[in-house]
């Protein structure tokens, strides 16, 4: 061979040496694309209050933004799934229950199969899916006619194209989660785990009839219990949706001053988990807690949260997250012709009654709230629910008393005033029954005390014409309301009177953390009232014009 020959050869050797020395090239990771919401209440069409967010012009500002509602959604969605083949569509619950009426009239079957046309695939359980018991819930996850009212739409209920996750709520019958705890679903072969559940208080909160023989776990105790049977299936990305929140300091896509219960939990959770998509305070943000990225979506469909997961191949870690909180603007996102047909469609059938006047108001009543606590359309509700219970034959109210979260909407003022069942619906969407009970001076003191007692945050309620009291930010938490500040039309309540006061059943039954208005009243004279919605409607058909109540009832002091 010549010495050509052989210095080729061993330079060609020594080449292939030299590659096969080389370590081989890493697979590039692969990229997933989970899009979320929560607590969408059955808001189909744009919720008439929009999104505030703050003015980028000028931040000292804040403006509306018309944005929400399911047509608008499945465009954001569509064009968000069309940018990575490997996505996933996910929520934090509170999907249904108090809906507008366009849904509530049929018992919420509107927007499950709106969101499952949608193609959302897996939503964790919030409060609200309770609100009407656990046998209901599964016919909203199965399908099926409701057992009473039967079939009112278009078409057969077949039941939610998505999956509900309670992780943490036990049947007490069965000795086994209520539905399944988690989902595995894999993208190129690499999979992530998906742990749902809600809050554990969420018995404090909805009607006891909702919840009636389940229990609720601690939210943290259930996630890290089921990290190891997650990893012991080969998942080591985990996801968690859970029904509970926070409350941030700053604009949407943002998070400083985060508070609330979802900081503490998240601290709590085995450092396995690498996302949180949280819900339930109806606030927008986006958030680095403990080293995990924590987002949650605002309400009724307005924002949508965009998070783009970059996973190893091999590991299957995920090993960076980029999230961001998208607005769910009508002039940004066309409305979805296919959505738009199935909201009409139920909308025909709504009509009827939707859009039957019942009243009209002289400007928008609000609900946003005072120094105090107060709100015009809180105020305007616990009067309608005084005057519907004040007849003797009705219960003799003196005084009544609504939880803020009562109000779910404003009354906007628009054309003449003209305000429809469909409008007063929307404010009052729980279709709760009024009760009237007795109760001393001091027992009214303790049950106004606990606006601030064991609360995640202050839970002002909402109080009617003629009731009047201080309270002082300054004393401590349990001795806030100022003794002898009472007075019901301008006198001091008497110490040894019981005075006649009307709240809802849900606050009848310790909601919102009001246990005092359970515990009290043991015994006494309790009158069953009409429903709140029927109250509503009955205050602004009897005034040829309703005007916002004045914010004077409630004063605080410091």
């Amino acid at each position: 061979m010549s010495k050509l020959k052989t210095g080729l050869l061993a330079a060609t050797l020594a080449l292939l040496l030299g590659a096969c020395a080389q370590p081989p090239t890493p697979p590039a990771p692969l990229q997933v694309k989970l899009l979320a919401i929560n607590d969408f209440h059955g808001n189909l069409q744009p919720p008439g209050e929009g999104l505030r967010i703050r003015d980028p012009q000028n931040p000292a500002k804040t403006l509306t933004i018309a944005a929400g509602g399911a047509a608008h959604l499945a465009s954001a969605v569509r064009e968000l799934q069309a940018q990575n083949p490997n996505h996933v569509f996910v929520a934090a619950g509170d999907l249904v229950g108090a809906s507008p009426l366009l849904s509530a009239l049929f018992n919420d079957e509107p927007t499950i199969e709106s969101l499952s046309r949608m193609g959302l695939a897996i939503s964790a359980v919030g409060n609200h899916e309770f609100d009407h018991g656990k046998v209901e819930l599964l016919r909203k996850q199965h399908g099926g006619c409701h057992p009473v009212e039967g079939c009112k739409g278009p078409r057969p209920f077949t039941g939610a194209g998505y999956h509900y996750l309670a992780a943490s709520t036990w049947d007490l019958q069965t000795g086994k989660t209520l539905l399944p705890a988690y989902e595995i679903r894999r993208f190129e072969g690499v999979p992530i785990g998906f742990i749902g559940l809600t809050l554990k208080d969420t018995p404090g909160i909805v009607t006891p009839s909702g919840v009636a023989g389940l229990r609720f776990d601690d939210e943290a105790e259930t996630v890290n219990r089921l990290v190891p049977e997650l990893r012991a299936q080969g998942v080591e990305a985990i996801v968690v949706l859970i029904h509970e929140g926070g409350y941030p300091s700053g604009d949407y896509n943002e998070c400083p001053g985060i508070s609330g219960p979802i900081v503490d939990i998240v601290k709590k959770l085995d450092k396995a988990v690498d996302l949180i998509i949280s819900g339930h305070t109806h606030r927008a943000y986006n958030c680095r807690i403990d080293g995990r990225t924590v987002t949650s979506a605002d309400k009724y469909g307005t924002v949508l949260t965009d998070i783009d997961l970059s996973l190893d191949r091999r590991s299957g870690d995920i090993t960076a997250i980029a999230a961001q909180n998208r607005i769910v603007s009508a002039e940004r996102y066309a409305a979805d012709a296919a959505q738009a047909a199935l909201i009409a469609e139920y909308d025909a059938l709504a009509a009827p009654l939707a859009k039957r006047i019942v009243g009209r108001i002289s400007e928008t009543i609000s609900r946003s709230e005072n120094a105090a606590g107060a709100t015009a359309m809180g105020q305007l509700l616990a009067d309608a629910q005084l005057a519907a219970t004040r007849a003797p034959e009705r219960g003799g109210a003196q005084i009544a008393l609504t939880n803020i979260g009562g109000a779910r909407a404003a009354l906007n003022f628009q054309g003449q005033g003209e305000v429809s069942y469909g409008d007063a619906f929307s404010v009052q969407p729980f279709y709760n029954q009024l009760l009237t009970l007795s109760l001393t001076p001091a027992e009214l003191r303790q049950v106004l005390e606990q606006q601030w007692l064991n609360q995640p945050k202050p839970r002002p309620l909402q109080v009617s014409e003629g009731f009047a009291y201080q309270w002082d930010a300054a004393r401590p938490v349990g001795q806030r309301v100022v003794a002898d500040s009472l007075r019901l039309n301008g006198q001091p309540l008497r110490e040894d009177a019981l005075y006649r006061v009307t709240v809802s059943a849900f606050l009848a039954a310790g909601g919102d953390g009001f246990a005092g208005f359970a515990e009290f009243g043991v015994g006494r004279e309790r009158r069953i009232g009409i429903m709140d919605i029927e109250a509503l409607v009955e205050y602004l058909q009897a005034r040829p014009l309703t005007r916002p109540p004045a914010l004077d009832r409630v004063i605080r002091l410091n």
